[in-house]
């Protein structure tokens, strides 16, 4: 693929190690923040201090507070912003974009009122048609992806075409990227892994040991398949990268938010000091009080879902909600 522009919006740490890949990879890339400081100290020192520090980015990354600077004239747009903030940042962007712009989005979330995917936000404020949207998932640590260590993702769109554009712009010699066409899937599992990691950072925390976060993953993927399947999902994707693989990881590293934002609730903290204390965004708390209102919904079983909104939105103690898992009635394991 000959070097294209690509704007990317926000310079968060998912955001800022992808605009790394992109430049690697030799097209011009505009970073955009709405920090005039955060795109000096980028542009002038080539770090971004507040989400990756001490790391150095390419020279092609450019960063930039004017969001048209960074979006007029692009050949393809990747949002990253957090999901509250992705419609926003999307209605400013679209006057900016054609009908033959590629649109990417690495957002892993529901927005929290309309309880719409990130694809249907974006499909709903951007000028251009279906068939140019792509998600971008997987498992992939920012910290580790900006280090240049092997990272397997996967993009998915409707349009078979779109996907493999998409694959071009990220595939190098540690970015590998294979491409899919279930957009359901994809970003059903992108969101509910975090509320998954929410938990396992939860029982990681009360001292549970890897039995438990054993089970709690393995039960936290049928939860995702359940609720993907009910929205259309193509179930093979749940046992694919955007699936199982990206649940790992967000449950058992350090680099996870979600992780730590469980391992402190844990601890007995608030979710206003969790918050306070991460200093960033994290999705799955948000995505909890959305997939509770899906599973309602749908009318499908999400059990741990159930139980982390409790802790989190209904002041319940962590220890007895895991309690409550634990003695919840016989079961089948295949049952829906």
């Amino acid at each position: 693929m000959a070097n294209r522009k690509v704007a990317v919006l926000v310079a968060g740490s998912w955001g800022t190690a992808l605009a790394a890949v992109l430049a690697d990879n030799g097209h011009e890339v505009c970073l955009w923040t709405r920090r005039d400081r955060q795109a000096e100290e980028i542009n002038q020192t080539r770090l971004n201090t507040r989400y990756l520090p001490e790391v150095r980015l390419p020279e092609r990354l450019a960063a930039t507070s004017d969001l048209a600077e960074a979006v007029m004239g692009a050949d393809a747009v990747l949002f990253v912003a957090p999901s509250s903030a992705l419609r926003e940042v999307a209605k400013a962007a679209a006057p900016y974009l054609t009908k033959d712009t590629l649109v990417l989005h690495a957002v892993k979330g529901f927005e929290v009122n309309s309880l719409k995917r990130m694809s249907s936000v974006l499909a709903e404020e951007l000028p251009v048609p279906a068939e140019r949207l792509v998600v971008l998932s997987g498992p992939s640590h920012a910290e580790e992806v900006v280090r240049k260590q092997p990272t397997t993702v996967v993009v998915a769109s409707v349009d078979r075409t779109a996907a493999e554009q998409a694959q071009d712009y990220f595939i190098n010699h540690y970015f590998r990227v294979y491409t899919n066409t279930d957009v359901v899937g994809v970003e059903v599992a992108g969101a509910i892994k975090n509320i998954i990691a929410l938990g396992a950072g939860l029982s990681d925390g009360l001292g549970f040991g890897d039995n438990a976060k054993a089970a709690l993953i393995t039960r936290g993927l049928a939860e995702i398949g359940r609720l993907g399947e009910a929205m259309g999902a193509n179930m093979l994707t749940f046992a694919g990268l955007a699936g199982v693989g990206d649940l790992i990881v967000t449950c058992t590293s350090q680099h996870s938010r979600n992780w730590r934002a469980g391992s402190l609730l844990a601890q007995g903290l608030t979710v206003a000091e969790v918050l306070e204390r991460m200093g960033m965004v994290v999705e799955g708390i948000r995505t909890t009080a959305a997939a509770h209102s899906l599973a309602s919904r749908y009318q499908v079983q999400m059990p741990i879902t159930e139980q982390l909104h409790a802790v989190l939105f209904e002041g319940k103690e962590p220890r007895l909600a895991v309690e409550h898992l634990m003695a919840r009635g016989r079961t089948q394991e295949m049952d829906k």
